[in-house]
């Protein structure tokens, strides 16, 4: 199984690439993707990291509060989508 960690406070300048590069330092990274506005397509800032079920704690401990490209990201686990009605 996989668990989705949410990154946040990403310089608008990191790629997905650099995105999972950093993460895989710390876990067996199985996606990632950064959010990007609809209308002008620039990063929103904050994405989603997939990782192993066995990696994902590890990996929290690891990464949230350090840097990357400059500033100090807040990683956890994703919340679950909530429908807006």
């Amino acid at each position: 199984m996989a668990r989705t960690l949410y990154v946040g406070n990403l310089p608008w300048s990191t790629s997905e690439e650099e995105l999972a590069q950093a993460f895989s330092r710390h876990a067996q990274v199985l996606s990632a993707r950064i959010i990007t506005d609809r209308e002008t397509g620039r990063s929103r800032g904050f994405g989603f990291v997939e990782v192993s079920d066995e990696d994902a704690e590890r990996a929290v401990e690891a990464m949230n509060g350090t840097q990357l490209g400059g500033r100090d990201i807040i990683v956890n686990e994703a919340r679950p989508r909530q429908s807006k009605y």
